[in-house]
């Protein structure tokens, strides 16, 4: 039987380490939820000692998790790993995932810890973390950039207290694949005890290498864990891609002769709703999940698929839970047929009132375009609503009037609190009037980093999706909204991301100094 390699996800923890892809915990709650059906082996749910929010977070998520281990990243002090413990109390498979930076640039300029120092801290705290759990794993941040020497000195001495993972990582995505993989081959065949830890590979993307870094980790170096992200989120240039790194070990099952217990189907669905939650739109070209990653435009190509798909498809779309169906439902449509194509896209609603909430959103939606595609119910459903539906600022209507050599002008109405408010504005577009008008009234004075329109399906009557990240004080987040009106759309995304900086958390990076 083939060797089976261990999926563990970061989505919710490194993933939103990404600027303004900070999660709300019903959001984290909802992409759990959304990884088990996946089927992800382990689910990395946070940085419990990091903030108040993060922890129950990981709690939550604990709760409601029972398929795949839950785990929480610690520092190597007793303080974070007590915290990451008691967030894991209600998990059925808790991991405790403790790490600490061994490269001599990082423990010289950001630990300012000796080699001997960071040797101790990191076997007490494996020692200390087994203590509350008897699933370790130990990462050496930037392990790549490490001394071989004291790398081997660390693992060894971690596995002896009692660490069942280890993860080498790549940390600031520096590694070429060979390297990388001859690298972990070496310190398994150096550590005497290296036989009584699973090897897993943690690799970023900052040379465009994370999910070759990965392959060559798992191929050459026999690791049999793989921590990646959906849509390769993470910090910086990100993480390797889940959807890339499963398809790639599913696909070329004779080169690498490994087992995966995704559900593959479940990926596409995945992608839609941390695309939804997050703000970060997937780019048309991205493999496995980019709209453009099954289509064919060149007339050879066509043919040949058409004649057999094996042609030029190395996989099938709908392995990966693509669709090509429409729902066939209008404004006279019912709620159980509705229902039932939220079943066929895989896509699972919390509670009766979330349905019903889904529901008329639909209805309004089909009362205004003729035909409602998959990506429309998705959309409808993605989470973007939340912040803009049902937050401390609330789109209720909007009109605007746009004219060739006259300044654009545009009234909102929206809720604030208890509230309504109607606030007017002018600008060089219909867009900068609205997005005026919002802030001539709540004055939040924040810079707007992006602002960005993408069309969920194809033709003019299609719904806008569009994406505003503001920062202020440091503080980075994202807002989405989705209307048929591109205009209202921006209205939604620039009130959905005015309610995340409303709602302040408390934040701490996983990479903070000690």
């Amino acid at each position: 039987m083939a060797d089976k390699l261990i999926i563990f996800d970061t989505t919710l923890r490194d993933g939103e380490q990404s600027p303004g892809a900070s999660m709300t915990r019903e959001e984290k709650v909802r992409i759990a939820k959304q990884l088990e059906k996946l089927r992800v082996d382990v689910i990395e749910a946070g940085f419990a000692a990091a903030s108040n929010g993060d922890f129950e977070s990981v709690r939550a998520i604990a709760a409601a998790v029972r398929d795949a281990s839950v785990c929480s990243l610690s520092r190597a002090n007793d303080r974070d790993i007590a915290r990451a413990a008691e967030a894991l109390r209600g998990a059925a498979r808790p991991r405790i995932h403790t790490f600490i930076a061994t490269s001599a640039l990082h423990m010289e300029k950001k630990l300012r810890m000796t080699p001997d120092q960071v040797f101790e801290q990191a076997r007490l705290a494996v020692r200390f973390a087994r203590q509350h759990s008897d699933d370790i794993e130990f990462s050496p941040e930037d392990g790549s950039r490490s001394d071989p020497d004291f790398l081997c000195r660390v693992i060894e001495a971690v596995i002896r207290e009692g660490a069942t993972t280890i993860n080498v990582a790549d940390t600031v995505g520096y590694a070429m694949p060979e390297q990388y993989g001859e690298f972990i081959r070496m310190l398994r065949e150096r550590i005497p005890n290296s036989d009584r830890a699973v090897w897993s590979v943690h690799c970023h993307d900052d040379l465009g290498l994370a999910v070759a870094n990965s392959l060559a980790g798992i191929k050459i170096g026999g690791a049999r864990q793989v921590e990646c992200t959906i849509n390769a989120l993470g910090e910086r240039a990100g993480n390797c891609s889940l959807e890339e790194v499963v398809m790639a070990v599913r696909t070329r099952k004779d080169y690498f002769g490994l087992e995966v217990g995704i559900d593959a189907t479940q990926i596409v669905p995945a992608s839609r709703l941390v695309s939804g939650i997050t703000g970060f739109v997937v780019q048309p070209n991205k493999a496995i999940v980019g709209a453009n990653a099954f289509a064919h435009a060149s007339g050879i190509h066509q043919d040949g698929v058409l004649k057999a798909r094996q042609t030029y498809e190395i996989m099938q779309a709908e392995d990966v839970g693509w669709s090509a169906n429409r729902i066939v439902l209008g404004k006279l449509s019912g709620r159980n047929a509705f229902k039932q194509r939220l079943s066929e896209l895989g896509i699972e609603l919390d509670s009766e009132q979330a349905l019903n909430d889904a529901f008329a959103r639909f209805k309004e939606l089909a009362d205004r375009k003729s035909e409602i595609f998959d990506e429309d119910i998705h959309a409808l459903v993605s989470g973007d609503h939340v912040d803009a539906g049902e937050g401390y600022y609330r789109f209720v209507a909007l009109s605007q009037r746009s004219e060739t050599g006259e300044r654009p002008q545009a009234r909102v109405v929206f809720a604030e609190g208890d509230s309504e408010i109607i606030a007017s504005g002018e600008g060089n577009g219909p867009v900068d009037a609205t997005v005026r008008a919002i802030e001539s009234h709540v004055g939040s004075q924040a810079e707007l980093l992006l602002f960005s329109v993408n069309a969920i399906t194809t033709g003019t009557e299609s719904q806008g999706e569009v994406t505003m990240r503001l920062s202020k004080a440091g503080r980075i987040v994202n807002g989405v909204g989705a209307d048929p009106d591109i205009v209202v759309a921006a209205a939604k995304a620039y009130l959905a991301a005015l309610n995340k900086l409303h709602a302040t958390v408390e934040r701490v990076y996983a990479q903070a100094p000690q």
